[in-house]
C-alpha cells in the first residue's frame, strides 16, 4: 500500500509538472504567422518582411510570411478574420484591401472594423504614373496636354479592376478632365511588364515595385499620387501640383483578428512601436520608398481607417466599379 502511494504521488507530481509549464507560457512560444494577402514580390510583400523580421527579433520570436493573394487581398484578409484569435495569425495589409474592397466587393466576406484591431500604422506608399520611354510626354503637364487633345485614346494598365491604381487613374480622368482607357491585369508585375515591353504606354504602379525601373530608366516617372513629392524621388512632382486636391497614398498597416486577448495585442503593438523606432528597419523601409508613419496610436489609426472608407466609398460608387 505505501508502495502503491508513493507511486501515485510520483505520477501525479510529474503531471503537475508538466502541465504548470505549459499553461504559463508566454507569448509568443512558437511562430508568428504574417498573412500578406497580395502575391510575393509587390510593396505589401517586402513591407511585410521587413517589418515581421523586425517584430520577430524584438519578441525573441519567428515570424513566417504567407502570402495568400486572390480577390484583391480578399482571400488572404478573410483568413485572418475566420483564423485563431490567439496572437499567431496576423495581417500585413494594404489601403487598397481594407478600405476600397468592401465597397467594391458585393461580399467581401470580411468587415475591417468589427473584424479586427489595429496593431500598428507602419507607412505609406505613393503610386507613381509611369510610361515606357517611347511615350511623347516627357514630363506630367505634356503628359495632361497630351491626354487633353480631341480624340486621345491612351490606355492605362493596372493591377486589376477595383484596384488602387485602377481607381488613381479614374480620379485623375474625372479631376483632369481626361479619358484615359483602363486595362485591368492580374497584379502589378503582368502590368509593369507590358509597359517595359511597350504593349500599353502607361501605368500606375506602388513606388516599392517600380523604384528599380526608375532608376535603370526603363519606365519615366511622371508624377507621384501623394499630396507631396516623395523623398525617395524628389525631382518627380506631385499630381496635386498640377491637379489641386488630388491626392491617392497607399497605407500599410498590421491588424490582428477581433478577440485577440487584450495581453496579447498590448504585446504587439508595443513591439511594432519599438520596431518602428528602430534605424535599421526605418533605413531599409525609406530606401524602397516607405514614407514612415508618425507615431500612431490604435484609436487614430481606427480613424484612418474609418476615413478610408467613407472617401473611396464614394470614388468607387463614381467610377461605377464593382466586383461580384
Amino acid at each position: 500500500m505505501k508502495f502503491r502511494a508513493l507511486a501515485l504521488l510520483s505520477l501525479a507530481a510529474a503531471a503537475l509538472c508538466t502541465a504548470v509549464p505549459a499553461a504559463a507560457q508566454p507569448y509568443p512560444s512558437r511562430p508568428v504567422t504574417l498573412v500578406v494577402p497580395q502575391a510575393a514580390g509587390g510593396t505589401n510583400d517586402i513591407v511585410g518582411r521587413l517589418v515581421g523580421q523586425k517584430i520577430g527579433e524584438l519578441m525573441s520570436a519567428s515570424v513566417v510570411v504567407d502570402n495568400r493573394p486572390g480577390a484583391g487581398g480578399n482571400i488572404g484578409t478573410q483568413l485572418v478574420a475566420k483564423g485563431p484569435k490567439d496572437g499567431y495569425s496576423l495581417l500585413m495589409t494594404i489601403s487598397s484591401s481594407q478600405a476600397i474592397n468592401p465597397a467594391l466587393y458585393k461580399n467581401p466576406g470580411f468587415d475591417p472594423v468589427k473584424d479586427f484591431k489595429p496593431v500598428g500604422l507602419i507607412g505609406a506608399v505613393p503610386n507613381v504614373l509611369l510610361v515606357n520611354p517611347s511615350f511623347p510626354a516627357r514630363d506630367f503637364n505634356e503628359f495632361l496636354k497630351l491626354a487633353r487633345q480631341k480624340g486621345a485614346n491612351y490606355q492605362y494598365a493596372s493591377a486589376g479592376n477595383g484596384t488602387l491604381n485602377h481607381l488613381l487613374g479614374e480620379m485623375l480622368n474625372s479631376m483632369a478632365g481626361i479619358s484615359l482607357q483602363h486595362v485591368p491585369y492580374k497584379g502589378v508585375a503582368p502590368a509593369l511588364n507590358d509597359v517595359l515591353g511597350g504593349q500599353l504606354p502607361i501605368v500606375f504602379a506602388s513606388l516599392p515595385s517600380a523604384l528599380s525601373h526608375i532608376k535603370a530608366g526603363k519606365l519615366r516617372a511622371l508624377a507621384v499620387s501623394s499630396e507631396k513629392r516623395s523623398p525617395v524621388l524628389p525631382e518627380v512632382p506631385a499630381i496635386a501640383e498640377a491637379v489641386p486636391g488630388y491626392n491617392g497614398t497607399l497605407w500599410i498597416g498590421l491588424f490582428a483578428p477581433a478577440g485577440v486577448p487584450a495581453d496579447v495585442l498590448a504585446k504587439l503593438q508595443d513591439a511594432t512601436r519599438k520596431a518602428l523606432a528602430a534605424k535599421d528597419l526605418r533605413d531599409k523601409l525609406e530606401q524602397q520608398g516607405v514614407e514612415i508613419a508618425a507615431p500612431t496610436t490604435p484609436d487614430q489609426f481606427s480613424k484612418l481607417l474609418q476615413d478610408d472608407l467613407a472617401k473611396w466609398a464614394r470614388i468607387v460608387k463614381a467610377s461605377g466599379a464593382a466586383v461580384d
